[in-house]
């Protein structure tokens, strides 16, 4: 079961594991997307017919029609990989070996929708991939395996989200095979290190200039490729996308040259993206749009 791109290596290793058979695939329903809003499959979805395996679509997992599709299909192991429904716990208990979930934090750290994002925001040294039994309680299941990755200074969302998702690939491999042959170890999580990484909105990609630099820098790396972080430079919106932390004293949003104050330290601007435009390095955007005085972003 699983919907987003970064459950497609998961469904691309366990197809090829030798002594297992995938007797279906689960995803959401294809949804609109892009200017002109077509229905577009999930990439599960594309995965899983390229391998040539059965795929069904429920809207909602709760209701007894999917309940019923699931076990139908009499499953020893279910495996969950960003499938993005909130599970009944009439379906963790069809499959006599368990419902199993990949997750992309070292929980108990950072449980819920946005962990990349919010290991990245936070400025946490190092992250990781968690395979564990899934329960009803969100992310709060035993915990399997673990993998762990620094978090590099010049990581964005994009590039973690892809290193995790090979990681977790691999993980999910080895926890496949603990399970079937009897020795998987469970570990109870600890309830004292419990964070929760809330589901982002667009608008949390907005820069607030009164912030320091480094949590803004963070900001920006974090919501590469989504949702992006975004100012207003008078009436333009302007989507930020690179930056560097440099000493400056300024207000927080004056501009001065490609440098912008915050409320510590200053960030040096060095690639934008104006709304309906390419992306393009702020050096180029300021030779197209000269500005004479003080300038303060919003």
């Amino acid at each position: 079961m699983g919907t987003a791109e970064l459950a497609s290596p998961c469904l691309e290793v366990v197809a090829k594991l030798t002594g297992h058979e995938i007797v279906l695939v689960i995803t959401q329903p294809d949804r609109p997307k892009g200017r002109n809003l077509q229905p577009a499959p999930p990439p599960v979805k594309v995965t899983a017919e390229k391998l040539g395996l059965p795929v069904q679509q429920p809207v909602k997992m709760s209701e007894p029609a999917a309940i019923e599709l699931v076990r139908a299909a009499r499953p020893d192991l279910i495996v969950v990989v960003a499938y993005g429904q909130i599970l009944p716990k009439t379906l963790l208990e069809i499959p006599g070996q368990g419902c199993i979930n990949v997750h992309t934090s070292l929980l108990s750290r950072w449980r819920g929708a946005s962990p990349i994002q919010q290991a990245i925001l936070h400025g946490d040294a190092e992250t990781g991939v968690t395979t564990m039994f899934l329960t009803e309680e969100l992310d709060a299941g035993d915990i399997i395996f673990q993998r762990r990755t620094p978090v590099l200074p010049e990581d964005t969302g994009a590039s973690l989200h892809d290193r995790l998702a090979g990681m977790g690939a691999e993980l999910l491999t080895e926890t496949v095979e603990a399970i079937a042959r009897g020795d998987a170890p469970r570990r109870a999580q600890d309830a004292g290190l419990v964070t929760y990484a809330r589901k982002i909105a667009k608008e949390d990609g907005r820069i607030v200039w009164s912030r320091p630099a480094v949590e803004i820098e963070r900001q920006v790396r974090a919501f590469d490729p989504w949702p992006g972080t975004f100012t207003y430079l008078g009436e333009m919106m302007l989507k930020v996308w690179k930056v560097q932390i440099v000493d400056a004293v300024a207000a927080p949003g004056e501009l001065n040259g490609e440098v912008v104050g915050t409320g510590s330290g200053g960030l040096r601007l060095l690639e934008v993206q104006p709304a309906g435009k390419r992306r393009m390095a702020f050096a180029d955007f300021l030779r197209g749009h000269p500005f004479g005085g003080k300038v303060v972003m919003e």
